[in-house]
């Protein structure tokens, strides 16, 4: 026989997740307008350019940000070396564009499969590793693809790795190359990137990363395979870092081996830590403060007269602070 008394408290429970449901639909609809009109703002401003400059730096920072959090964040294992897929993504689209004539679009997919294939790569010697040893080999993996481009010129043709006069996009033969087309080019890869991610963190793929973040031994006893959700989690981390790189090779037009230096993985890792390690919108946050902090910094360094460089001090003194303070992150509810 039906019991009405649960019929109602289910459409009681029911009513109460729309009524939730519907306000942050509207944040989130709110919050998307106001990210698209950011064009239309800037246009009126004396300096509209470098806004949208700085946004989409920014943008691409949250891109990244998301990609290095699903290993060091979901899966709990500390990498120091996601730069590498970030020069990955960037070499493969720039020297495709260049060198053979390939239209972004499917250099950009190409550079993701490229970046997936270097994060198996890199995560099958490393399948039995934590910790330190991890975090180690993960440096050891991106001085090598560092000192490779950096120093092979025979393979990138160009002393330092310089890769020059990168095509911008094209689409029905109109070339995206100003600064509101790019924003709006790199809106859509993050919010890609945000959604793929989103899902995956509440599905069993992300419920079995938690569990090995928590206790590997414990995930195994209970039928969770480490070394294939580990083995996904590079794979997706470093398409995510690639495609980073893909944008960043046609933004900046002319790339070179001392971006990918060392110190932007760790500019990355504080961006997530910044924000809360493990959470979406920590990432987002982190990536949101450290990433224009970095463009302001410039300016006022440079006004100083000190070297750029001299914003990692802040950064690292950032970290030190957050570590001793705030651990767990600014959004997270349990500071220690």
């Amino acid at each position: 026989m039906l019991n009405r008394s649960n019929v109602s408290d289910n459409a009681v429970v029911e009513t109460e997740g729309r009524n939730q449901f519907l306000p942050v639909s509207l944040k989130l609809a709110g919050l998307l307008l106001a990210l698209c009109l950011v064009p239309l703002v800037t246009h009126f401003l004396d300096r509209g350019n470098y806004v949208l400059h700085i946004f989409s730096t920014v943008y691409l920072y949250m891109l990244l940000a998301l990609g290095l959090n699903v290993v060091t964040g979901f899966t709990g294992l500390l990498d120091l070396g996601y730069v590498g897929f970030y020069l990955v993504g960037g070499y493969t689209a720039g020297l495709l564009m260049v060198r053979m004539g390939l239209s972004y679009w499917f250099a950009l997919p190409i550079a993701a499969i490229h970046g997936a294939i270097w994060g198996l790569l890199r995560g099958a010697p490393t399948l039995r590793l934590t910790g330190d040893y991890f975090a180690i080999v993960t440096f050891g993996f991106s001085e090598l693809l560092f000192r490779i481009v950096k120093n092979e010129e025979w393979l990138i043709g160009g002393p330092n790795g310089f890769v020059n006069d990168i095509p911008p996009p094209v689409i029905l033969g109109i070339e995206l190359y100003q600064y509101w087309q790019q924003y709006y080019h790199i809106l859509i890869l993050l919010l890609v990137t945000l959604i793929v991610v989103y899902r995956l963190q509440f599905s069993r793929v992300g419920r079995a990363w938690k569990a090995i973040s928590q206790d590997e031994e414990a995930a195994q006893t209970m039928g969770i395979g480490l070394y294939e959700y580990k083995s996904l989690a590079f794979a997706i981390s470093g398409a995510i870092g690639a495609v980073g790189g893909a944008f960043f090779a046609q933004f900046q037009v002319n790339i070179s081996a001392g971006v990918f230096e060392f110190w932007e993985s760790i500019l990355i890792l504080c961006m997530i830590v910044l924000g809360g390690m493990g959470t979406i919108r920590g990432s987002l946050v982190g990536a949101a403060i450290l990433g224009s902090l970095g463009e302001v910094l410039r300016i006022l360094l440079s006004i100083l007269k000190l070297p750029a460089d001299s914003r990692y001090l802040i950064f690292g003194l950032i970290l030190v602070l957050m570590m001793r303070f705030r651990p767990s992150g600014i959004l997270t509810d349990n500071p220690k």
